[in-house]
């Protein structure tokens, strides 16, 4: 593939998965500057994932793996991204007219998540089935239902004692 091909193709990826990407963002970076600056990191890995790219895997997924991939090593690289606790729900990457706060709730408690359980519960809202989950994650099928419902056990448990402490 040419570079003119390869650009064509990023540009592509970025269009149509844009939410998934501003998910993934979301879920790993705590303010709007590091929010940025993961999207521009994900942007390059998933140019440089252009020509390894496989065609017996679905795109989604493997613009699923980059991201996730990519938003873990990022994280890892530097202290001051976990360090940085800000509720996500301050400066969101995207400029919803209606703001939901149910799901900005939902963004704070995912981040709170170690890396993988977060990736999985992302993927998970995206409706994506536990096969390409542990596809892309390199889990076992078994082990991605497991960790499912341990989460989701988790985030329900938190809304509860949530809800009962407002009552």
């Amino acid at each position: 593939m040419n570079p003119r091909q390869q650009e064509r193709q990023l540009q592509v990826w970025l269009e149509k998965h844009q939410g998934l990407l501003v998910k993934v963002a979301r879920s790993f970076a705590r303010n709007r500057h590091d929010q940025d600056d993961l999207l521009q990191e994900i942007g390059l890995q998933l140019w440089r994932s252009i020509p390894n790219l496989n065609p017996d895997v679905a795109e989604s997924t493997w613009i699923y793996r980059v991201a996730l991939y990519t938003a873990i090593s990022w994280t890892r690289k530097d202290s001051k991204h976990r360090e940085k606790r800000q509720t996500l729900a301050e400066e969101p990457i995207a400029n919803d007219p209606n703001p939901d706060p149910r799901v900005d709730w939902l963004y704070e408690k995912i981040a709170e998540l170690n890396p993988i359980d977060r990736s999985l519960a992302l993927m998970m809202l995206d409706g994506i089935q536990h096969r390409d989950i542990a596809e892309t994650l390199g889990l076992s099928v078994t082990n991605v239902g497991v960790r499912l419902h341990r989460i989701k056990k988790h985030l329900s448990s938190l809304l509860d004692q949530e809800t009962t402490d407002e009552l």
